[in-house]
């Protein structure tokens, strides 16, 4: 393997073996992520800001609404001996007033993606891509329709065993 990644979940989401979390390791290596500033929101395990690093992102920076994926994510980002991600405990209120991201990674799910896209929107710049899984195809149209109402432009999606990925890029 090219990347060989290391991670111990404990009680985190985020090993690479479902649907949602296979497509966005997908997406990052179809990505040339050489010098990006990165975010991995709803980070899990880290596994996707792990990756993203791996693959030239710096900085990195994971946020989590859950202590327990914090501690584990700063666990799997030693573990893998990484050093340019910054993990953080909140929600999306905690992008307020950031610098813009050049790619946001958010595996979470669809509810809680539409709440925060608007936050996610606000610290993108014109062309930052924007990575979303954790719906159902029948979900698309509804997420589609947030993120255009945000200024983004629908790039394409991906299924598998009916979940979803999208991809977007600001306008």
């Amino acid at each position: 393997a090219r990347y060989d990644i290391l991670i111990d979940p404990k009680m985190a989401f985020g090993t690479g073996h479902h649907q949602t979390t296979c497509h966005m390791l997908r997406a990052i290596l179809a990505t040339d992520m050489t010098g990006m500033r990165v975010l991995d929101m709803g980070c899990g395990t880290s596994i996707l800001a792990i990756l993203a690093s791996m693959r030239g992102a710096n900085p990195v920076t994971a946020i989590d609404i859950d202590d327990w994926c914090v501690n584990n994510s700063r666990d799997n980002i030693n573990l893998n001996g990484i050093e340019n991600i910054t993990v953080e405990l909140g929600d999306a209120n905690l992008l307020k007033g950031r610098a813009p991201f050049d790619v946001i990674i958010a595996n979470i799910n669809r509810n809680i993606l539409l709440a925060d896209m608007a936050q996610y929107a606000s610290c993108m710049h014109s062309g930052s891509q924007l990575y979303m899984s954790g719906f159902y195809i029948e979900d698309i149209p509804v997420i589609r329709e947030k993120a255009e109402s945000l200024g983004m432009t629908f790039i394409h999606h991906r299924e598998k065993n009916n979940w979803a990925a999208v991809k977007f890029t600001m306008k």
